[in-house]
């Protein structure tokens, strides 16, 4: 009698491609959160002195290093907003799309 076809084949995705998925998805949301929380601590005009204000920044700075001054605006406010907030939007797409890609297999 021939096999049925996908015999064999198993719909399931395997548990360490999705705990893959889970993590790379978790890590692309944490790198977007600091980079948004940065942008607006910054535009709040929070205190630079403050110990939270200054790690959320020296993460931000850490996260967004390959994008500094994409963007030279005369509008402080804008600059920011665009050269913190590119990276977090790459980090958000290209994050979820590989983890939904994973996903899939």
């Amino acid at each position: 009698m021939p096999e049925p076809p996908g015999y064999g084949y198993d719909p399931s995705p395997r548990p360490g491609t999705q705990r893959a998925a889970l993590v790379i998805h978790t890590i692309a949301d944490v790198a977007a959160a600091f980079l948004g929380l940065w942008i607006a601590l910054y535009l709040l005009e929070a205190n630079h002195a403050n110990v939270f204000v200054g790690f959320v920044e020296g993460v931000a700075d850490t996260l967004a290093w390959w994008s500094q001054d994409i963007f030279t605006m005369d509008t402080e406010n804008l600059r920011v907003l665009l050269n913190y907030g590119l990276p977090a939007v790459i980090y958000l797409v290209v994050g979820h799309g590989i983890a939904m890609r994973l996903r899939r297999f």
